[in-house]
This record gives structure tokens, sequence and C-alpha cells, in this order.
């Protein structure tokens, strides 16, 4: 297996990490804010320069305040990411002069032997860098005087990070990651579950709501399959939260949803299932994606023989609109049926792919018309003459009938019920279309 270099993006907070992140990477997948403090986890992912390819890491700033109280944890992710990465970002404010602390931070990083490019951000034009005089004291015989923001110079930095990357090996069939988006209402424990998953703690994990707030992405291979992890912030309405931050990242939070391969739906066995866990189950249902839904905390619950049953059956009473998505009973702090996500992620995106025949879809609709008789909405019985499958994830189909009518929503129900039975569509939304023929 490929063993790819890594870069890590280090610095003071508000400096334009995430920024110059996202530029790199080419797309917008750091969340970026005005406001100090805005990464908090680490977000790593893959990405490809003129053919090379490396694992890109945005850190959360170097700093401590007495108003996050995660800035320690912020932190120490930071100085983690630093030590296992190849070459180094170290990314500095070019609207300010140089501090004492990045001073000290930069001898500290040097002492690690990697190989460092000092960038000084926001410079907007070429007057002002005339101010980069400060900045060659650190050592570094180059300095590169950017704009993230508009762009500016990020060609010759990119030229010179190309320069230090190791030869790409000869080029391997890729096999793309899976996505599975990691959701849930605040503090059900999704970051636990990713850290589990993991075998090592790359996510900040609190007892206080609202941790997480990028969206963020881990890779990690099981049988050398791999996939991505998108521990996301925790969804909750937009009009119970004030915090500019939050609104992002749970507007973020909803569009990884549409983003990913698979859903899996975090849910706290203690309190379930609540308007809010509902509310994102719509969510998860309408984007079309293989959904699965793990109650977490199981080891907290007295159990006994039928105790499963009984949490099965409540769970489906709530979410019968999901009632094809498998259920997990897993603890994120023992470890217990954790690594079933993946697993069952897997089979459920297979299904999700699953292509039907013309012919035998139209044996299903002959018996179909023959012992249950398609029903509209005006209660009349209509004729389907055949149907045919248009996609995949979701699976869609299309059916013919004579007339331009609609089928009743319970007969729909049971008619999709009856063909994920026919032909085990498992963990995967259905979608049927009906047109005049």
């Amino acid at each position: 297996m490929e063993k790819l270099a890594k870069i890590a993006i280090v610095g003071f907070p508000n400096v334009g990490k995430s920024t110059l992140f996202n530029r790199l990477l080419k797309e917008k997948k750091s969340l970026v804010h005005s406001l100090p403090g805005m990464t908090r986890d680490q977000v790593s992912t893959l990405c490809r320069l003129d053919g090379k390819r490396f694992i890109l890491i945005d850190t959360g700033g170097f700093f401590d305040s007495q108003e996050d109280p995660f800035s320690t944890q912020v932190k120490e992710k930071a100085w983690e990411a630093s030590q296992e990465a190849d070459i180094l970002l170290f990314v500095l404010d070019g609207k300010r002069e140089l501090l004492p602390a990045e001073e000290e931070l930069y001898v500290v990083l040097k002492k690690l032997d990697k190989k460092i490019f000092v960038i000084v951000n926001k410079i907007d034009s070429p007057s002002e860098e005339n101010k980069l005089g400060d900045y060659y004291r650190l050592g570094e015989e180059q300095v590169f005087a950017i704009s993230a923001e508009h762009k500016r110079n990020l060609e010759f930095l990119e030229e010179s990070i190309l320069e230090a990357l190791p030869s790409p090996p000869q080029e391997k069939k890729e096999i793309k990651p899976l996505k599975i988006a990691i959701v849930g209402r605040i503090n059900v424990g999704k970051s636990s579950i990713v850290n589990r998953l993991c075998g090592q703690e790359t996510l900040i994990v609190s007892e206080i709501p609202g941790t997480t707030r990028d969206s963020t992405d881990t890779l990690i291979y099981r049988d050398k399959r791999p996939f991505c992890l998108v521990d996301t912030a925790g969804i909750r309405k937009l009009s119970r939260t004030r915090d500019k931050r939050e609104k992002a990242s749970i507007i973020k939070a909803k569009k990884n949803i549409i983003l990913a391969d698979v859903v899996s739906l975090i849910m706290d066995a203690q309190e379930f299932p609540t308007r809010q866990d509902t509310a994102i189950a719509h969510l998860a249902h309408e984007s079309g994606k293989p959904l699965m839904i793990a109650l977490n905390k199981w080891d907290l619950i007295t159990k006994d023989a039928k105790s499963s049953e009984e949490f099965k059956r409540r769970v489906y009473a709530k979410l019968d609109f999901v009632a094809y998505a498998p259920l997990l009973f897993i603890s994120a702090l023992s470890g217990k049926r954790a690594v079933k996500i993946l697993d069952l992620s897997e089979e459920i995106y297979t299904c999700g792919q699953k292509r039907i025949s013309t012919p035998r879809l139209n044996d299903f609709l002959s018996w179909m018309n023959s012992n249950y008789p398609p029903m509209s909405k005006k209660k009349r019985r209509i004729k389907i003459k055949y149907m045919t499958q248009k996609g995949t994830l979701p699976p869609t189909f299309i059916l013919f009938a004579h007339s331009r009518v609609s089928l009743a929503p319970t007969y729909e129900k049971f008619f999709i019920h009856r063909l994920r039975e026919k032909f085990d569509f498992w963990g995967t939304p259905i979608r049927l279309t009906l047109k005049r023929n």
C-alpha cells in the first residue's frame, strides 16, 4: 500500500490556515470564519497537485485561551499533527508584526527536523512585500508572501511544495474510499465513535455539547478497504443557536449528508428517538443515501433477553419511514460492535448500487398486478403496463400506466416494501415515478 506524505498547516489562530487548506485542495473543505478558533479538530484529506498525492492536514491554532475551554486540547492535536507530518506549512499573518510567541513556536517546530515552509499570508499587493524583512530573521532562506483569500502567489508555493514531495510511485488502481457521514444530534457520541474506529483520539471528545464545529474527514483502512469517516457537527434547529460559527457548522453537516456515500445516524440509547432524531432521519431519507442507525451507549442500558427487540420496536415505531435502515446496538466507550458500522455501510452501499433487469422487474409487476392490483389516490384500480429501473443510489424505478394518475400513498409504500423484499434492497431508500405510457 502506498505510503503518502503528510503536510500539516500550522500556526496561530486566524492567520488563514483553513483558507490556504481550501485553496490547495481546490474546494471548500474547512470552515472559514473571521472569529478565531473556528477550526478545533484537525481536518485531513487526500490532496493532488500535478499528479502527486499527499495527505493535507488543517490544524487548530497553537494558542491558549481562557474563553475557549478546548484551546489546550486543540493545541495538543495541532502538535500531534506536526509530529506526524513530513512537511510543515507555518502560516503567519502579514497584517501584523511577527509575535514573540510565534518565534518560539518556530524554534520548537524546527527541532522536529521537518521541512518547514514559512508562509506570510494576507499580503494582498506587491507593495506589502516590503514588510517581509521581519520574517527572514526566523532563519529560512525562502519566505513565501501570499494571499490565500485572493489566490496571490499560490502557484509558486504549490511548485515549491511539489519539489519537496517525493516522486509518485507507479500508478496503481485507486480504490475510492467509502464516505460515511456520522450524523446525529448534539452529544450522542459521534466523535467518540470515530475515535474508536480510528483506534486513536484524532478528534476532540467532550461532554460539553457542540464540541465539533467543523465536519472532520478521517481516512481509515479495514482489510485494505479505505473508508472516509465524516464526523459532523451535532444537528439542531438553526433558530436554537445564536453562535454564527455553530450555525455554519450545522449547515455544513447537512451538506455532508448529501455528499456522503452512506449515512450513519447515531442516537443515544438512553433518550431516543427524540423529535430531533426524527428530523435528522428525514434529512437522511430525503437525501436518497443508504442509511443505517446506531444506538450508542448501549453499555449503559439495563437489559434483559428481550431488550434489543423492544428497542427495535420503539425505534421503528417512531421512525417507520426508515424501517429499511438496519439497526446496530453499539458502545463507543467499550468499542462493542462499533466496527460493524464499517461492515454494514459497505453492505448497504452495495445494495444501493444494485440493478435489476427489466424482465425480472416485469415478472414482479405481473405478480403484483394479479395479487395486489394498484390503487390510485382516488381509490380507483389502475393498470401498470410495465416498469424499468432508471438509476441507482437510490434505486429508482419508472412505472408506466395507461393514464396520468398517482398511486395511493399506502399502496406506493406497500409496493416499495414488496419490491425491497423481493430484490433485497436492504438499507437503501427506493424512489418510484409513475408515467403515462
